[in-house]
Parts: C-alpha cells; structure tokens; sequence
C-alpha cells in the first residue's frame, strides 16, 4: 500500500499480549480508521483481562534504533505515544526530530495496577515531551498528576487542563470516563473549551479504552482532521467499540475494535 493510498501513524508504545491495550490496541485503530500503522515497543507487560503481572521495560537505545528505522523510511503523518516507562526512553524520544502531529496519552499506571512511568519519567515527560505535543490525553488520574491537583468534577477537569497547557502543550483533553453519570471529556484547545458527551455504559469491558481513543484521534490527525473535530470522531468511536465490546475473558475485557468509524 502506497503513501498516496493511505497516510501513516505510528505508535511508541507498550506490548498487551491480550491484544486490548498497548500498540495492538493503537494498529487495529488506525486500521479501522484506514490509517496504516508502524510501531516502536517500549515495553513488554505480562497481563490479561484479569491480571498484570510483569512488566519489562527495553532499553533506550534499542527504542530509538526502531524509532529511527521508521522514521527514514515510513514517516509518518502523526505519532502517538503509549506507555513509555522511563525517563530515559521519553528523552530518546524527545531527543528526535518530529515533522508531524503529537498525541501524548500519559500512560502511568495499568488497568490492573502495576506502574508503568515512575517519578523520574513523569519529571521527564512535563519537561521534554508536553512542549512538543499538539494534544495530550490524560485521564482524571493522570491529570491530577500532572496538574498537582485533585480531578474529582468538571470543573476540576478544566483546570488541570489550563495548568497542563501551561507545559507548552498545544490541546489538553482530560478524559472523564471515571466520573459518574454521562461520560464526559473536556478539550481545551486554542483557548476555548470544549465537552464531548456520551451516555455512561454499564460493562466491564472496557480495557484499552485511553489507547483506543488516543490512537483514534491520531488516525485522524494522520487524515487532515482538525484537532477537535478527531476528538469527536475518536469519542463516537470508541462509545460504538464499549457498546458492542465482544465479551471477551473473564474480567475487564476488550473493546469492539471492529466497530465502524463512519457510524
């Protein structure tokens, strides 16, 4: 498949043998969304729907050699990162140069539990990646983490989303999936506040929601779509994917990552 056919994401990220989570999530995303993706792994988890138990960062200068084979001949039109691990992965990263959209979802801790950005690396991603992203995902834990503040409402959520802006990040979406009631998640971008709103769903199956969404929104940004309107398109599809989840395992299980974006 040519360039000319199909634009190119790709996804610094870690592996989820259970295929729900992590860089599988992010290729089955951007192929649904006719994106052809690339990837370079961080880290290998041991996990399912029911458990995390080992999680096995690569070392930094590996990441960066699969980085550099992607990036001189598969160069992509937008770039997400996952799970990251460390500080010296995520200043290799930022150590290269990129010529595209930046979508940074601040993955810290697995769905499971089990730490996957420890102090130093968090220190590191405020300074060295947020300034260059044009959009960063964090849910409310995530959030309140790097915004030093407790994210428990709405309001709350716009402003974590101001003081993350405040690293130099160009849009800041805080994701308020674990809030009650609708699922509603805050975009500030250019200065102007935005809601994307669903009806909350009552399943389990929900692992791999942040990857799915975040590779979304970078598949459209790898399309040519504005900012907030790939927000939009990555929440109806991920609303679509927990709706019709498969039910698979036998705990948190996978989102429908055959759901359509178009619907």
């Amino acid at each position: 498949m040519s360039r000319e056919s199909s634009p190119v994401a790709l996804t610094i990220a870690g592996s989820d043998p259970g295929g729900g989570a992590g860089l599988q999530a992010d290729l089955r995303t951007f192929h649904q969304f006719g994106v052809y993706g690339t990837t370079v792994v961080t880290l290998i988890t041991v996990q399912n729907t029911v458990r995390a138990s080992r999680v096995e960062m690569l070392d930094a200068d590996l990441v960066g050699e699969q980085l550099d084979a992607v990036l001189e001949d598969l160069p992509p039109q937008a770039i997400k990162t996952g799970a990251l691990g460390t500080a010296a992965i995520i200043e290799m990263v930022a150590s290269r140069k990129f010529v595209c959209p930046l979508v940074i979802d601040p993955v810290m801790i697995g769905k499971h539990g089990g730490l996957l950005l420890d102090a130093d690396a968090c220190s590191a991603l405020r300074r060295l990646l947020l300034p260059r992203a044009m959009l960063v995902t964090p849910n409310l834990d995530e959030a309140a983490e790097l915004a030093g503040i407790e994210v428990r409402d709405t309001e709350a959520m716009r402003e974590a989303a101001k003081r993350i802006a405040d690293f130099g990040v160009g849009s800041v979406l805080v994701k308020g999936g674990h809030l009650e009631g609708d699922a509603v998640d805050i975009l500030l971008s250019e200065g102007v506040f935005r809601e994307f709103r669903t009806p909350r769903l009552a399943t389990p199956h929900t692992h791999g929601t942040g990857c799915t969404y975040s590779a979304a929104i970078t598949a459209s940004l790898a399309c040519g779509l504005s900012v907030p309107d790939a927000v939009g398109k990555a929440k109806a599809f991920v609303h679509e994917a927990i709706r019709t989840a498969p039910g698979l395992g036998a705990g948190s299980g996978p989102l429908n990552l055959f759901a359509d974006p178009r619907d």
